[in-house]
């Protein structure tokens, strides 16, 4: 994803990096051939008069601009709740690591206490591989012991097992008599919060919205915009291409957004920033241990891309 600070009004116009501009080139291209052809047609340059009434444009317009609406609100509602998940990841993340550091007796080693820590930082790169179906092998080999390691790159569910992991790991110190009853279980709590997350990310994951759904308002949208300069050339004549294109890059831009951020997980310009949140969320725990963060230095001011 990429993050921009606000942009003067007239450097909007030009961004370029970000927008789904350059993805709509060739499509965009070819409806201003179409326009070309249905001025031809229009001066009669292929002797051929074709010229469609502007009255069912603006009736398919209006039906198709609410469509499109439904749709994006539909897909933000994916991406925020999305974001939300990864919002309370962060908070889960930050009291576990409180509570490591504050509620324990003085019996728990330091050791223990920074492994288990390491461990909490390593499940947000965990699941963002997981829910992007990548090899978390690299971020996992650095942030966990051996053992811990191949058991987790053995399972199917790699958050999962993560957060088994740190469940014995309270269960151990609470054996060895260093967590009380009332610390184990307001630790719980917050375990129980990563579960949560892991299970509402994997709902969005699994559950699309109806391909039907968006096919259907795909081929409307290239429909109406096919069609649409032979109904503007009769009326704007000569700016046929000019007002054609502009409608198409409205309609097609929409569509295009509302297919980015329907799958939130993803690498599309428009999707969730899942590198930067992991960072952030591993460099939070680290800064309660006062210990450095490991990704600011690597991060650009402008923007951030996952």
């Amino acid at each position: 994803m990429i993050i921009r600070p606000q942009l003067h009004w007239f450097r909007m116009l030009l961004a370029w990096r970000g927008s789904v501009l350059p993805e709509l080139l060739p499509r965009l291209a070819l409806i201003l051939l179409i326009s070309i052809v249905a001025l031809a047609v229009h001066v009669h340059v292929l002797h051929i008069n074709v010229n469609v009434s502007t009255t069912p444009f603006s009736l398919i317009g209006i039906a198709l601009a609410i469509f499109l609406g439904f749709r994006n609100s539909a897909s933000y509602d994916r991406y925020w709740e999305a974001r939300k998940l990864w919002g309370q990841l962060l908070n889960e993340t930050r009291s576990l690591t409180r509570q490591v550091l504050t509620l324990p007796s003085a019996r728990i080693s330091a050791n223990d206490t920074h492994e288990f820590v390491q461990v909490l930082g390593a499940f947000a790169h965990a699941l963002r591989h997981q829910l992007r179906g990548t090899d978390p092998s690299q971020d996992l080999s650095k942030r966990l012991d051996t053992a811990l390691f191949e058991r987790v790159m053995m399972s199917r569910y790699r958050p999962a097992t993560i957060m088994l992991w740190l469940g014995e790991w309270v269960q151990r110190q609470a054996r060895d008599g260093k967590l009380d009853a009332w610390t184990v279980h307001a630790i719980d709590r917050n375990l129980n919060g990563l579960s949560d997350v892991i299970g509402g990310c994997e709902r969005i994951v699994s559950t699309p919205l109806p391909f039907a759904y968006s096919v259907m308002i795909h081929r409307t949208v290239y429909f109406f915009c096919a069609a649409l300069p032979f109904g503007l050339v009769e009326s704007v004549g000569a700016f046929t291409p000019v007002f054609s294109v502009f409608v198409a890059y409205t309609f097609m831009a929409l569509d295009a957004i509302a297919s980015q951020i329907e799958e939130p997980f993803g690498t599309d310009d428009n999707d969730l920033a899942l590198d930067a949140l992991s960072a952030t969320i591993e460099d939070a725990a680290r800064d309660l241990l006062a210990q450095p963060s490991l990704h600011s230095a690597g991060l650009k001011d402008d923007y951030l891309l996952t």
